[in-house]
Parts: structure tokens; sequence; C-alpha cells
């Protein structure tokens, strides 16, 4: 068996895992990062792509920010439609100068990816059957197999960053479990279209009909939301619908916008 020693033991190379590792980093804390997934699928999966003010400032403090300044679309401002009716709020002169900064989700996982191996990073990909286990003692494991061997990690402290389904989760004590959610009566429908942004900046919509979201990724392509019954049936929304659905949701009576 496989030995290594790290202060912090990460798993799930997720925007969540990857900025911890970077911002341990750079306080001179070590870690290893364990990932079930290769990098290749890792680095494309789709996610979200709107950033706050404070998500931004985070990926600067962990040196992950150099091609976001390059590349990010920064709205100073959004609008929004009230049945059709769309106003622009200045975000910017409201906020005390604070923006939102538009930049894929994938693209800021590459960015983590690359900076914190550059910098010298542990990230195994492919570790699987992934334990963690004496969780609640001062020197917590993980074991894993990687290539037909297996591996011990010992770890001052595991940070289990693998998500809802993840194996972290189910480990938690039950009496130290706190849960806080809130479920909503409706889903949303997502759509990626190669299709020319109708505006600069994003819409967020509400309407009789339900609420919409409009944003972009990149500049030439379009990222809606559309609320939805959470029993809808993708079979019951083909593309003439969800056109004609967006346009009304979102102030637009020009057939030829949005399509």
């Amino acid at each position: 068996m496989g030995i290594q020693r790290t202060q912090v033991g990460i798993i799930g190379a997720g925007p969540a895992g990857l900025m911890l590792a970077r911002l341990l980093m750079e306080r001179g804390i070590s870690s290893i990062i364990l990932e079930a997934r290769d990098r290749e699928y890792v680095e494309a999966r789709i996610r979200a792509g709107v950033l706050e003010e404070g998500t931004v400032e985070l990926l600067g403090k962990a040196n992950a920010d150099h091609r976001l300044k390059l590349e990010a679309q920064i709205h100073s401002g959004i609008e929004l439609s009230i049945n059709g009716d769309r106003k622009r709020i200045d975000l910017k002169k409201f906020s005390g100068g604070k923006c939102v900064t538009v930049y894929g989700q994938t693209e800021i996982t590459i960015d983590l990816i690359n900076v914190h191996i550059k910098a010298g990073g542990n990230i195994i990909f492919d570790a699987m059957d992934v334990k963690p286990s004496d969780v609640a003692n001062e020197n917590p494991l993980i074991t894993f197999w990687k290539n037909g061997q297996e591996y011990q990690i010992k770890c001052d402290f595991i940070a289990g960053c693998d998500g809802f389904h993840g194996i972290s989760r189910s480990l938690i004590p039950r009496e130290a479990l706190k849960i806080f959610e809130r479920i909503y009566p409706y889903s949303w429908l997502g759509i990626l279209a190669e299709a020319a942004p109708p505006s600069s900046e994003l819409i967020y919509a509400s309407h009789e009909r339900g609420f919409a979201l409009y944003s972009m990724r990149p500049p030439t392509r379009s990222r809606l939301y559309l609320q939805c019954s959470p029993v809808t049936k993708l079979e019951s929304w083909p593309n003439d619908r969800v056109w004609e659905e967006l346009r009304m949701h979102l102030g637009y009576s020009d057939s030829s916008i949005l399509n």
C-alpha cells in the first residue's frame, strides 16, 4: 500500500475543492485533491457562468484570475423584465462600483487546475473507491485505488467537496448534520444555443407564465432558462415553443430575435 501525508485531504476537483486547494497553497498549507473522474471529463463539465463580485475577488486571492481578466464579460447593469416591460438597473451606480462577471464555470475549473498544477499542487484524477475514515479523530485517513493499487493519505483534516451525492456527506455523524434547504414547486428548463445575444447584459424576467433568465456564454452563445413544472417532459418543449416562450417572457415581439 502506498502511503502519503498532507495537511488537508480534499475530495472532489470541482470549483469548491480546487479553490480551497489554491487558497491553502497560497498560505503555505499542503493538500491533495482526489477526483473520481479523469481530467478531460472534469474540464468539460458545463455549469453556471454568472459570477458575483465576491467570487471574482476570491479567484484573485487564489491567483487564478489571469485569463478571466482577459476574456470575461463585465456587466455594469442588468435588465428586469416585468410581463415583457424591460427596465435597466445600473448595478455599478447603485452598488458602489460592483458588477456582474459572465465567465463559464467550466473555464474557472480549467484555470484553477492549470494554476494549481503549475504551482506544484497535487491533483489525483481517476481515484477509485475513495473512502474517508476516522473523520472525527485527530488523524483522519483517506484510502483510494489508482491503477490497480491501493493508497492511503494521512491528513490533519478532510474537506469533502464532492457534492450532494458524494461519499463525504454520508459520513457526517447524524447528530452533527444540519440541513438547510427550501424546496420550490417548480424546475428550470436550461437552453444553450448558438444564437446571437439579444442584449449585452443579463435579463431577469418575471411573467405571468413564470420566470425566465437570459445570459450569454461566450458573447456569441446564448444561455437561457425557463421556469417549468418539476414533472415536465423534455419532449413537450420543442424548439418553436422554447423560442416563443422566451420572446414572450423577455419582451421581444420580433420573431427574428432569439431564434
